[in-house]
């Protein structure tokens, strides 16, 4: 097979079909839009979730609650996460990305106390809990928040 001979798929290459192109095409004089009518005109129909008058879904349905706007959503970390480190590392919220730990920051990473670390590592990420610093140090570590 040589590159000159390529073809597309029998059937996968159609001509795209032209509406309002006179009576001889099969789709001429109302191009598919049928007699008069709200459809029918330029312009026409209706918006989204229009109901035809009935009381819409969106307006049937309660409404609770609310979003806060403010809140800062934080990735959280264990700290058995961290033994992927060789001893002496200086762990950054961008190596934890690089090592694949966190695919997205977002707004802070924190550092929780769940499982155990082995390796002497400088942590410095945005936040951590009480027992997530007392493993590090007590592992030979330091933690900075930045």
């Amino acid at each position: 097979m040589n590159l000159s001979e390529l073809k597309p798929a029998k059937g996968s290459k159609t001509k795209s079909y032209r509406k309002g192109r006179g009576h001889g095409s099969g789709n001429g004089k109302t191009a598919g839009r049928g007699h008069k009518g709200q459809n029918a005109r330029s312009g026409g129909g209706v918006r989204p979730g229009f109901e035809g008058g009935q009381m819409p879904l969106y307006r049937r349905l309660p409404k609770r609650g609310f979003t806060n706007r403010n809140t800062k959503e934080i990735i959280g970390i264990n700290v058995d996460k961290l033994n992927a480190f060789d001893n002496g590392t200086e762990v950054t919220v961008e190596l934890l990305k690089e090592k694949g730990i966190i695919n997205n920051p977002k707004d802070g990473v924190k550092i929780l106390g769940n499982g155990e670390l082995t390796k002497k590592l400088t942590v410095k990420v945005d936040a951590f809990s009480k027992t997530a610093e007392e493993k590090i140090q007590a592992a030979g570590g330091k933690t900075e928040v930045i």
